[in-house]
């Protein structure tokens, strides 16, 4: 984002003062200072919520030394310029549950074991009609990411990480460029040294099965029932059978039914169509002919005595549509068209 600086010096003593430090505070200071405040700004223990946010937001940019370096020279201003509101961009109960482990009140409160998700995976899964007259069972083979079985996710041989040196944790690194007077341009962008986990391996501590991934790849099948009377689009749903990551509560796999077009019926809804030609006599005469449906039975199609068939009328045949979908024994109507002269 580019941004012209401003013409007066921005404040570059809040955060120092919300923490309650000299400008040249250490990084242990504002460990300190911000672990002292925030313990007793605590919302659990009838703090104030919004001095905790402040704590919180002056904490996350000065003990990043790269947010800190532009926080020191341009002011809070650069950092909304560049970080989209100050720089507050993690949630306060996560950056006090970094010092805690989940937080020394009970670590019961919803934002503490709040975990982000994982994303779904989605995949077409192509189906005759027959497939959804007659309802079937599809087994498919699917590779994923699963936690390392060896090192529980963790990585390490002891289970033990590093805060990233180079992003302070945060799986994050900000940028900035001077363009010219007055003009720079800065850029956040994940870690390049941990690959945005915030997290570092020692390399004789890695796990041997999983490198240090945390995950490895595995193959697992999964029986998809296409139940009678499923639509196209429809989707079918396996829960936390995603990909899976730590820290993270996994996503779904999601199938979604693609019908394939069928040679002899069409399909609206619930009916089905089957396009039959008469010739002029069948017409004026009398037809029958027989039908071989979806599930094999052999229906007899014919028309009533007297009757004359108009070109494109239709013959509708009580209970032999599609099942209904959850109600397999209902079935709709199917329809056959009579007479096609010309076609």
């Amino acid at each position: 984002m580019f941004g012209r600086g401003p013409s007066k010096k921005s404040d570059n003593t809040k955060f120092y003062e919300i923490l309650g430090v000299p400008k040249s505070a250490s990084p242990e200071d504002l460990k300190k200072a911000y672990k002292k405040a925030a313990i007793k700004n605590h919302p659990d223990k009838g703090g104030d919520p919004e001095k905790f946010k402040e704590l919180a937001q002056a904490y996350e940019v000065l003990s990043d030394p790269e947010k800190r370096e532009i926080y020191d020279q341009y002011g809070e201003d650069a950092l909304k310029e560049g970080m989209g509101g100050g720089g507050g961009g993690h949630d306060p109960f996560d950056i006090f549950s970094s010092f805690f482990g989940g937080g020394p009140f009970g670590g019961n409160t919803s934002r503490q074991r709040r975990q982000r998700r994982g994303e779904d995976v989605v995949h077409p899964l192509k189906v005759s009609l027959e497939d959804v007259y007659l309802g079937t069972m599809k087994k498919l083979s699917l590779s994923r990411n699963a936690l390392c079985s060896k090192c529980n996710g963790k990585g390490s041989k002891s289970g033990a990480s590093l805060k990233c040196g180079g992003c302070q944790g945060s799986g994050m690194k900000v940028s900035i460029r001077q363009l010219g007077p007055g003009m720079i341009q800065q850029m956040q962008h994940a870690c390049n040294e941990c690959k945005g986990t915030g997290e570092t391996i020692n390399d004789r501590d890695r796990c041997p099965q999983c490198k240090g991934d945390k995950v490895i790849p595995e193959k697992k099948v999964l029986e998809v029932n296409v139940e009678k009377g499923m639509q196209h689009s429809q989707k079918i749903t396996f829960e936390g059978q995603a990909d899976e990551a730590p820290d993270t509560v996994t996503g779904d796999i999601v199938f979604v039914l693609q019908q394939k077009e069928h040679p002899k019926f069409k399909r609206k809804g619930e009916d089905l169509f089957v396009e039959h030609t008469l010739s002029l006599t069948e017409a004026l005469c009398g037809f029958q002919f027989v039908l071989t449906h979806l599930d094999g039975r052999s229906l007899l199609i014919k028309s009533n005595p007297g009757e004359v068939v108009k070109p494109d009328s239709y013959k509708a045949i009580s209970d032999e549509g599609m099942p209904i979908y959850q109600r397999p024994f209902m079935k709709d109507e199917e329809e056959g068209t009579s007479s096609k002269r010309g076609l």
